[in-house]
């Protein structure tokens, strides 16, 4: 993403984080933000093409962006703003979510792996609709929370909801879009080696296969 297109998203994206544009609202145009930034029509659609795949806006053809809800139970990732915010964030997940899905492969019931593989299907069908993938991405990570049988995991994943997902993504190389079908291929694959160490009860797998998803997500920001 260029430099112009960066900027662009960090300054829409606090926007709509901080309900200046409401949810529903549509984005400026694009001839009013390229006469507001003072940049190009290619910079404008790139990034809204980012603030997209981040699931912040939804695009309808000759309608134009639409900013989609944004939870409100965020617990204070509202104040996320800086690289390093978000880096300190992948590092902190990095921490709960391990040892979580080391807890859920020793103590997951039956009904609990299920939820787990329903979640990891609806990963794998998403596609290239990046609203979708914000939500079916956290579902996953949710119910391996709520799988560890400890309630202050899965009560701390829920507070932090999508938005542990969106601000990561609006800082991913473009390379790693989620409408990529390779990079969404790695991505899936990443998901499945947590369920399956999760499925065999491999506490050690498991914990040793989020520590992979999650650091892979990190070295993947810009």
């Amino acid at each position: 993403m260029s430099g112009l297109a960066y900027q662009l998203v960090e300054d829409l994206k606090q926007r709509i984080l901080s309900g200046e544009i409401a949810p529903g609202e549509k984005l400026p145009g694009e001839n009013s933000l390229v006469e507001e930034f003072g940049v190009s029509r290619t910079v404008v659609r790139e990034a809204v093409s980012r603030l997209q795949a981040a699931g912040l806006v939804e695009t309808f053809q000759g309608r134009g962006s639409f900013v989609l809800e944004v939870p409100e139970r965020t617990s204070g990732l509202r104040e996320v703003r800086s690289h390093r915010d978000v880096l300190d964030l992948m590092d902190f997940r990095i921490g709960v979510e391990s040892e979580a899905a080391g807890l859920a492969a020793g103590r997951r019931t039956d009904h609990q792996l299920k939820g787990i593989e329903r979640a990891l299907d609806d990963f794998r069908r998403v596609g290239d609709d990046p609203s979708r993938s914000v939500e079916a991405d956290f579902a996953f990570h949710l119910k391996v929370a709520v799988a560890s049988g400890n309630r202050f995991y899965s009560d701390l994943i829920a507070e932090l909801g999508p938005m542990m997902i969106m601000l990561p993504r609006t800082r991913l190389d473009p390379a790693y879009e989620m409408s990529d079908p390779e990079h969404l291929t790695r991505v899936v694959h990443e998901h499945e080696n947590i369920h399956a160490a999760i499925a065999r009860s491999d506490s050690e797998a498991a914990r040793a296969a989020v520590r992979v998803h999650l650091a892979n997500t990190r070295d993947r920001l810009r």
